[in-house]
């Protein structure tokens, strides 16, 4: 599903996390300290934090600061606390923090705002990649009349959501014509597609094949 950094000084909390999202078929690192979330985070790229305010060596909401000021915030960032104030939790959000989660953190709480904070990240992703297609091609419209290529046509295709669905659904959706557009984009070349969107090969596959993505589409558009 989605790669997850857990970062908490507290073995408790980490372990509860980390059991929890398993469970829902997430990949999850754990950290205990900023030194480690700052390791994890270049060696997974996450497509998640869960990151704890209070820790002994540096505090959540300065690491928070430290990314964005170090364009390093391309993640959204759950913030989690027991103590912190209302004010903490107003700073977190402002330097760009997606959520705060006040401990003890109950199952379905997290399960929801994890869900939420994957979906917002996939509809970012979504519309950067339209705007760098859009910028490739000039911000150029395609007419009704003229030939579309199989760009636009993937391009369209993910702007044309059923949004009365549940969001699991709607994000499997959104999920397969993201990927179909790399695959588009890329000619059908799943190395180019694995770096594009920051995924193994083979959970690449295990991806796709779970969507039921046609591997073959992209090689036949492009011829």
């Amino acid at each position: 599903m989605a790669n997850i950094l857990v970062v908490d000084d507290e073995l408790g909390i980490r372990d509860l996390l980390s059991e929890i999202l398993n469970d829902e078929g997430h990949n999850v690192e754990l950290a205990e300290n900023a030194a480690q979330a700052r390791d994890a985070r270049i060696r997974m790229r996450p497509d998640l934090v869960l990151l704890d305010i209070w820790m002994p060596d540096t505090d959540g909401v300065t690491l928070l600061k430290e990314w964005a000021t170090g364009g390093l915030l391309n993640m959204p960032v759950i913030m989690m606390s027991g103590h912190a104030t209302i004010d903490t939790a107003v700073d977190a959000i402002r330097i760009g923090a997606q959520a705060f989660l006040e401990k003890p953190i109950t199952l379905q709480k997290l399960l929801k705002t994890v869900e939420q904070g994957l979906a917002r990240e996939q509809v970012r992703m979504a519309a950067a990649a339209y705007q760098a297609a859009q910028a490739g091609a000039g911000a150029a419209p395609v007419a009704p009349g003229n030939l579309a290529t199989p760009q636009d046509n993937a391009l369209q295709g993910m702007q044309s959501f059923n949004l009365d669905l549940p969001l699991r659904d709607a994000r499997d959706a959104f999920e397969k014509a993201y990927f179909e557009f790399h695959l588009t984009h890329e000619g059908g070349s799943m190395t180019r597609v694995a770096d594009k969107t920051g995924l193994e090969r083979t959970h690449l596959y295990r991806k796709l094949k779970q969507l039921g993505v046609d591997l073959t589409k992209g090689k036949r558009s492009g011829a």
